[in-house]
């Protein structure tokens, strides 16, 4: 091919144009020129838009779309599961209501709160009304004294000690009428005997000893008739009664009334014995025993000393150690002899010389 045919011009005489161009003419292209010739940009739209056309006929375009949508869904929820903050702010708002001292019943509430402290208080309370000892000891106290027997039927230790009643009583020898002419040796016991009375002394059965608080009425002879010399004194009252009959120095009494004769050897000094003051099964039946004064000046009645559980003086019910009047009890009201007093006798103390 010559030069004229690589720069050509031609003309186009119906046109009436000129085209010029380098390089072989079209249609006869090299294959090395076919490879270097660069694509339009206009052709590459043309593909890109006939491939979207392509893609939207065939839904791809939704899918994607859809895809896109469920990944939001996704997302939003992911950021929507945080929700729970306000329920920890819920939380927040409980706890600090917690310490508050309102008297809300939530179990919550009362273990963090000093309120079961209260709860404890009326339990307390309880226990106090339940164990009240006030009431099991009155019964008891109740049947003890007899209107005219002093002993108490029960043996509690220290009955004469919750008792109420008058206070003892005491007498000086100048109130006791011609204790001046007593035999020496009786007025020792006496004076003993006096100033057991002074020291508030109550009524404890099975007691012999003033050091106890108090004594029984056989433990106050035994420890007066001990205390002045006198030996083999029994402890009590039916084995006192015993020691005296077998020195053949006891009278008996049957009569109920004061001035009967039987009373008429009966001196200052000389042991006093009952039966019947309280219901005991003993051989001999002697319950009760106290010592003889002698008369009042002040009254002329005849006094006695010793420890009770309600005998009288003056009128009034004493419990202990005391000045007592002596009676002789009225006739039983029932017929059974074994819980209505009766006066057995007197007799003089074993061993008592009267110069």
């Amino acid at each position: 091919m010559s030069d004229a045919a690589a720069i050509g011009v031609s003309q186009n005489g119906a046109a009436g144009t000129r085209a010029t161009w380098t390089g072989s003419p079209p249609g006869r292209e090299s294959r090395s020129e076919r490879v270097k010739r660069p694509t339009s940009p206009i052709a590459c739209k043309t593909i890109v838009q006939c491939l979207l056309l392509v893609a939207i006929l065939l839904g791809t375009v939704p899918a994607a779309h859809a895809v896109e949508e469920s990944l939001g869904t996704k997302i939003k929820k992911i950021f929507a599961t945080p929700t729970p903050a306000p329920r920890k702010h819920k939380k927040r708002s409980a706890k600090k209501a917690t310490p508050s001292p309102s008297p809300t019943p939530s179990p919550r509430h009362k273990k963090t709160s000093p309120t079961p402290s209260l709860t404890a208080t009326p339990k307390t309370k309880s226990k106090r009304k339940r164990g009240s000892p006030t009431p099991t000891a009155t019964p008891e106290e109740s049947p003890v004294p007899s209107p005219t027997e002093t002993p108490s039927p029960s043996r509690s230790p220290h009955p004469g000690a919750e008792k109420k009643g008058a206070p003892n009583v005491t007498l000086s020898p100048d109130e006791i009428a011609g204790y001046e002419s007593y035999p020496a040796r009786v007025r020792q016991i006496l004076d003993a005997g006096l100033e057991l009375t002074k020291q508030n002394l109550g009524y404890t059965y099975g007691s012999a000893d003033p050091a106890n608080g108090g004594m029984d009425c056989s433990g106050f002879i035994y420890y007066l008739l001990t205390e002045n010399g006198f030996k083999d004194v029994p402890r009590d009252s039916s084995q006192q009664y015993v020691w005296v009959r077998k020195a053949g120095n006891f009278n008996a009494v049957l009569s109920r009334h004061e001035d009967t004769f039987e009373l008429d050897a009966l001196k200052p000094g000389d042991l006093l014995f009952w039966s019947g003051t309280y219901n005991i099964d003993r051989d001999p039946p002697v319950t009760h025993t106290m010592i003889y004064l002698g008369r009042e000046k002040r009254t002329k009645k005849r006094v006695m000393i010793g420890s009770s559980d309600g005998r009288t003086y003056d009128g009034k019910q004493r419990f202990g150690v005391s000045v007592f009047d002596f009676k002789l009890p009225p006739p039983p009201n029932s017929g059974d002899a074994k819980i209505s007093p009766v006066f057995v006798g007197y007799g003089r103390i074993p061993g008592l010389s009267e110069e």
